[in-house]
């Protein structure tokens, strides 16, 4: 049920079943003491970790090794003024072991960009928290008020 605000509260399992249905999202993370923010495409894996693809030397995999990060993605419906915004928070690494990259080079995802050297990045799930935005005539949702009364 909508709460008083118009949002709803989403499961872990509800954030994890909306997540698998859109392919892009942003990574925020920190670059030289400033927040930063990139678009990327991404999959989850079996263990709801977010995985990422991109250049071995880019300032993604320079700024992120062991460092905790956020990752949100969202879908949204302006004409219903519906949607949602889910946010994986955790550890971001390089994948660096051999056979791991392999499995990933075979079902994981697949940069946008072309890239030669491309590595794989993991951000394990330790937080995931989402959110439901309602259309205002559903049951709960907040009516908005019109300046006629």
């Amino acid at each position: 049920m909508l709460g008083n605000d118009g949002f709803r509260t989403l499961d872990r399992q509800e954030c994890l079943r909306l997540l698998a249905k859109v392919p892009v999202g942003r990574v925020v993370y920190t670059e030289q003491a400033l927040p930063a923010v990139l678009p990327v495409n991404f999959s989850l894996d079996a263990d709801a970790s977010v995985l990422l693809c991109t250049a071995a030397g880019s300032d993604l995999v320079r700024a992120i090794g062991g460092v905790v990060v956020a990752f949100e993605a969202d879908e949204f419906d302006a004409e219903n003024r519906s949607g949602w915004s889910v946010v994986v928070t955790g550890r971001a690494a390089v994948v660096s072991d051999p056979g791991e990259h392999a499995r990933l080079s075979q079902a994981g995802p697949r940069s946008w960009m072309p890239k030669r050297d491309g590595v794989f990045v993991r951000i394990g799930s330790e937080m995931i928290t989402g959110r439901e935005l309602g259309r205002p005539d559903r049951p709960g949702a907040p009516r908005e008020q019109r300046p006629d009364g």
